[in-house]
């Protein structure tokens, strides 16, 4: 679904664990995720928040990882490996065009999309196909770095979801990011 696809090699940079001084998966995502649940990791790379998320669901729950990308989902598995949480994770590979999530509709408890949507050509499908796999009342975060999408382009963005129906529960502040918390 991407138009301007992260470089393999900078999704190494992502997985860094320095990374967590800017953004602490468990920090970002402990308020979402619960024990068992089902969660949609949209534009996964190579697992930062994807593993954490694993540890989260717990052994009853899932992790769908989602990425364009087969060298960055290829990764991925080996670290879910090496961590104790490959059962956790569904790894799929995505298209230009379409998550390929048919198979999902309302199954999932909390989807989440880090520095994504600004590769998205597709937006308002992007969003729809988000909308139709959440169970009613659930919710999807959106987090964009302020150095990659500008104030007025994330508004944009949170106009074409509100035009899926989604509404905006929160919008967080953040010195490194835009953030967006939508409900179905």
């Amino acid at each position: 679904m991407a138009e301007k696809v992260c470089p393999v090699w900078v999704g190494y940079l992502l997985a860094s664990p320095v990374r967590k001084l800017f953004q602490n998966p468990d920090r970002i995502l402990s308020p979402y995720v619960e024990n068992g649940m089902t969660v949609l990791d949209i534009g996964c790379a190579m697992g930062f928040f994807s593993l954490p998320t694993a540890q989260m669901v717990g052994p009853n729950g899932k992790v769908i990882c989602m990425d364009i990308q087969e060298k960055m989902i290829q990764s991925l598995r080996k670290r879910a490996l090496k961590n104790g949480v490959s059962e956790r994770i569904e790894t799929r590979i995505c298209t230009q065009n379409s998550l390929g999530l048919d198979d999902m509709t309302e199954k999932i408890d909390f989807a989440f999309a880090i520095a994504v949507a600004h590769e998205i050509p597709d937006v308002s499908g992007f969003f729809s196909e988000t909308y139709n796999t959440l169970k009613p009342g659930h919710k999807f975060l959106i987090i964009e770095p302020k150095g990659h999408i500008s104030a007025e382009e994330f508004e944009k963005t949170v106009s074409i979801a509100r035009e899926i129906r989604f509404t905006v529960i929160d919008k967080s502040k953040s010195r490194f990011s835009r953030v967006v918390v939508l409900k179905k």
